[in-house]
């Protein structure tokens, strides 16, 4: 197999995924979207909207940030988990290290997007830095123009352990479902959003994941993938939620 076909054949896993956990049909959804070609127009808008997202999470421009995803849109990675709502969102920005006095605000470049016409809408990757991380995208297309349904960031080193942006949904759903709540940490500058309450860590060693639980305490988690799909290999409660990195106290919200 190619690299090029196994990396078309992922974003469109990651899609798929997507879809069943999100939903597909929303009344802002544009008609033109249901088709799978996509005109010349319609990827420079593709391109212009991931700009769009470099230059507004760079400047902190939260509210901006916001507006570029669909209204169930999510933002997911391992480290915060998957974001959706314009609250959350805007939350999300506003926690970033660069807008809170530590680092410099600037438009960051935007990365050049493979972009794939899916039934439904379109899929985007793109790798950022230097380091292996990539992005997996999925937008669709409404009546104010294109929108992110899903942005799932994997870093280098959750690629070298194998997982995809479906492995990150089938994770989360594995992890508990509605039974978690939202990380906040104390900072000097104010409670701050952390995460949205389900931490996956993975390494070429294994996966695990902290769920932190509305009803207080947190579940360690240790995954494992299996013929039939992820499975949890082993979860122990911890009834205090510790600290969070440099001894910040947290809450689960």
């Amino acid at each position: 197999m190619t690299t090029v076909r196994f990396w078309a054949m992922a974003v469109c896993a990651a899609w798929l995924s997507a879809a069943l956990v999100l939903g597909q049909d929303h009344g802002t959804t544009a008609s033109v979207a249901k088709g799978t070609a996509l005109s010349a127009k319609d990827r420079a808008d593709i391109q212009q909207l991931v700009a769009d997202y470099a230059t507004f999470l760079g400047t902190c421009a939260a509210q901006d940030y916001a507006r570029l995803f669909e209204p169930d849109g999510v933002f997911a990675s391992g480290p915060r988990g998957s974001v959706s709502g314009r609250d959350r969102l805007i939350a999300l920005v506003e926690s970033e290290r660069h807008c809170n006095g530590t680092g410099e605000r600037r438009a960051r470049p935007a990365p050049m997007v493979e972009i794939e016409a899916i039934p439904g809408g379109a899929t985007g990757k793109a790798v950022l830095g230097n380091d292996g991380t990539y992005i997996d995208d999925a937008y669709v297309k409404t009546k104010s123009g294109w929108r992110f349904k899903l942005r799932q960031v994997i870093t280098g080193q959750e690629k070298a352990a194998t997982l995809t942006g479906a492995d990150f949904q089938a994770l989360r759903r594995l992890a508990g479902g509605g039974q978690y709540g939202d990380v906040w940490a104390n900072t000097p500058e104010g409670w701050r959003f952390r995460s949205s309450g389900v931490v996956i860590a993975g390494t070429p060693a294994g996966v695990t994941g902290r769920v932190y639980l509305k009803a207080g305490g947190r579940y360690d988690d240790v995954y494992e993938r299996t013929a039939n799909g992820w499975r949890l290999k082993s979860r122990a409660f911890v009834a205090e939620v510790a600290p969070g990195p440099g001894g910040v106290a947290q809450q689960v919200r």
